[in-house]
């Protein structure tokens, strides 16, 4: 919501390079198609405003401050030994916690309101408890989406408008038929043992196109198809989750540190490089065919109502990885947990920033383990 308001001013009001009306279009969009909100809202304005040219300009200027940092930070993680970087880690992991306790909490507001919604929505989170597999989460959106067509009703829904300046037919068709190519080949490549280069484009670009709800769902996606499979330590995976909160940029980008940390010695820079652009190119190539398709999604009730069962079941998703492993990995104690609902108490009753949260976890960690030396 941050960067969808300081794209606002930017945008429209500052700059004037497109009306309220449009802008509006843009972002109601990209709210409902799977992928990152706000870097699919700035890919179209860039779009809008200069062509495929300015929408990779926008997109590449708004995605590379915060993927340089996790970069490096992916770099740097492998020299920290000893107590305090340990208590730094669980401080990320503190972090983590609140941030997705309060992303559960304002997606249930929004998207599961009545009782059907909300059966949705516990339905995925316990199907996923039950079994935690990629496949599984993928088959979870799939029934929500089949049995929301079927049993939701949406109403009050006024079709929007589709963005002007959105890309033409010819170009909509080749993004939508290349975003399906490549989740088929991605879906080919679900469950081979390897830990090579194109299982990790597979895994990133899944991730990418699965995401409905916003970028905090992108956790328990990458998580389950990375750390059961050896790639990397829960640890390793939620201390770059933790200190992704405190950046300013896409959530995504925390796909460079983990592209970072799972390559072969000398492959770093690649291997992040590949992760990024897997992990946000479906959510482009969707936001480009969407911009013309999205009258007549707006038109159709049962699309509607499809899209409201993914996001009930995105709550139930969300919610199953607060759980585990979040909450198993992270709560050690009931000074933890302490922790954690005051971080959560800052971040939705105090409105805190944040950075200013999750360097206050990490100040509590850095105590804690104090306390027991």
């Amino acid at each position: 919501m941050a960067h969808l308001g300081y794209f606002r001013r930017a945008y429209v009001e500052r700059r004037g390079w497109l009306d309220a009306p449009t802008f509006g279009g843009i972002v109601a969009l990209c709210q409902v198609l799977p992928g990152p909100t706000s870097s699919q809202v700035g890919f179209l304005v860039g779009w809008h405003r200069a062509g495929w040219r300015g929408a990779l300009a926008a997109w590449f200027g708004f995605t590379l401050p915060s993927a340089l940092v996790m970069y490096a930070m992916a770099l740097a993680a492998p020299r920290w030994h000893g107590a305090v970087p340990a208590a730094v880690v669980h401080g990320l992991q503190l972090a983590a916690i609140a941030v997705v306790a309060q992303a559960v909490w304002m997606l249930a507001r929004a998207f599961c309101r009545g009782l059907p919604r909300a059966l949705f929505a516990l339905a995925a989170g316990t199907a996923l408890i039950v079994a935690a597999t990629p496949l599984a989460q993928l088959a979870v959106l799939l029934v929500a989406a089949v049995a929301g067509a079927r049993l939701l009703r949406v109403t009050g829904t006024a079709p929007v408008p589709a963005p002007a300046g959105e890309p033409r037919g010819r170009t909509a068709a080749i993004a939508l038929g290349a975003f399906v190519a490549l989740l088929l080949a991605a879906m080919a490549l679900l469950g081979v043992p390897s830990h090579g280069i194109a299982a990790l484009a597979g895994i990133f670009y899944r991730a990418g196109a699965c995401v409905f709800g916003g970028g905090h769902v992108v956790l328990p996606l990458l998580r389950d198809s990375l750390v059961p499979q050896g790639w990397l330590s829960d640890a390793t995976f939620l201390a770059g989750y933790g200190a992704a909160q405190a950046l300013p940029g896409p959530l995504f980008t925390f796909s460079a540190y983990l592209g970072a940390s799972v390559a072969p010695a000398g492959a770093a820079p690649l291997w992040a490089l590949l992760a990024v652009v897997a992990i946000f190119l479906p959510g482009l190539l969707i936001a480009a065919a969407g911009a013309a398709l999205w009258g007549r999604v707006t038109q159709s009730a049962q699309a509607q109502a499809a899209l409201a069962g993914i996001n009930a079941a995105v709550v139930g998703v969300l919610a199953a990885a607060l759980c585990n492993p979040l909450l198993v990995t992270g709560v050690h104690g009931l000074f933890d947990a302490a922790v954690g609902l005051v971080a959560l108490w800052l971040l939705q009753a105090r409105r805190v920033a944040p950075l200013i949260v999750v360097a206050g976890c990490v100040a509590a960690a850095l105590a804690g383990a104090g306390a027991r030396v």
